[in-house]
């Protein structure tokens, strides 16, 4: 998941292609179904991003009770509109009303804290936890930011890799060269500075072991000269999530797919190639295209069917984007790195989230 920033933004707004009453305001990439007349290209509104958690006043503020996602209908989710696909919500909060959004907008200030918004927490299933313990040194893995919210990132034509994003959930591997100490976490777990025992009900541990990742992150160490390795991996099946690529994790060992490897090397934390470090003894998230950046081809390689169970069983997640020469993004204020999702993904019915 992005992290959770509610920010004040400038428009553009377009016509709606099928409704009289509607306009798209743009923000980024993403483009917000709201009432015809409501704002202006230029003007500054704010926006709430999807998987945003609304408190109770500003929903009815809104006019949106009734009308979210979640068991409280208060979840912010893509849906389409009139046929257009409507990521988040534009809105001016009477809350905000004599804060200029225009500095607030040039200042990057949040907004979530005073307007009481959370981050949606999918509920963990029980495969997916188990007892923990501290690990304060394990090399954790960092959200990805939606390429819509943030589109300059990548320079126009830098050279870029696109790699399938699949739907699963995220596996951390940390290999202590000094001990050999093996620490695994999930995504969620390991963003708490926590690891999980080792238990072979549990989800992660049974992919870790299945796929002898330990193994290869302790050669890995050995040939880099690392004091750490991280081996970042997407445990997937049915009973995973509701896109499956046609494996049982219930009845059957989980498919893993390994999507990113980082090392401490002389005290300094690198993100390496997976691929071409461990494409030989693991399996890894299939590559889609690679080539000068261009938006519209990531969006483009965002949809269509998934290429990882190599049948195109269902409907692909989205992508990840990299740079072919890794490096820092003054943008985000770490890796450059992003994400693009298919619409057909938001918007489908019955998915789930599981961290």
């Amino acid at each position: 998941m992005s992290t959770l920033r509610v920010t004040a933004e400038r428009l553009t707004v377009l016509d709606h292609p099928n409704a009289d009453a509607l306009e798209l305001a743009q923000v980024g990439l993403y483009r917000a179904v709201v009432a015809k007349g409501a704002y202006r290209s230029g003007e500054y509104a704010v926006y709430i991003p999807e998987q945003a958690v609304l408190p109770a006043g500003l929903i009815e503020e809104l006019g949106l009770t009734g009308r979210l996602a979640g068991g409280e209908a208060n979840r912010v989710k893509a849906v389409r509109l009139r046929g257009e696909l409507s990521q988040g919500l534009v809105c001016r909060p009477r809350a905000l009303d004599g804060v200029d959004l225009a500095d607030a907008a040039g200042r990057g200030t949040d907004f979530a804290e005073r307007l009481g918004i959370t981050k949606w927490r999918p509920p963990i299933p029980t495969a997916m936890s188990g007892e923990v313990e501290t690990a304060p040194d394990l090399l954790p893995w960092v959200d990805i930011e939606n390429l819509q919210r943030f589109p300059g990132v990548f320079e126009p034509g830098e050279p870029v890799v696109l790699t399938e994003k699949v739907h699963g959930s995220c596996c951390l591997l940390t290999f202590h060269a000094a001990d050999g100490r093996v620490q695994v976490s999930s995504k969620g777990i390991g963003a708490q500075h926590l690891a999980l025992r080792e238990d072979g009900r549990n989800l992660y541990w049974r992919a870790v072991r299945a796929h002898g990742v330990a193994e290869v992150a302790a050669e890995l160490a050995a040939r880099l000269g690392a004091g750490r390795v991280g081996v970042f991996g997407e445990v997937f099946g049915a009973g995973v999530q509701d896109l499956d690529y046609g494996s049982s994790a219930r009845t059957e060992l989980p498919g893993y797919a390994v999507f990113d490897v980082s090392a401490v090397i002389d005290g300094q934390l690198r993100w390496l190639p997976a691929a071409e470090l461990v494409g030989d003894r693991l399996p890894v998230v299939p590559e889609l295209w690679r080539g000068p950046f261009d938006p519209a081809v990531v969006l483009e390689h965002a949809s269509g069917r998934e290429t990882l169970s190599g049948r195109s069983l269902h409907l692909r997640e989205g992508v990840v984007v990299r740079p072919v020469t890794e490096r820092h993004s003054p943008l985000l204020g770490g890796r450059a790195i992003a994400k693009a999702v298919s619409p057909a993904y938001l918007t489908r019915k019955g998915g789930t989230e599981y961290e």
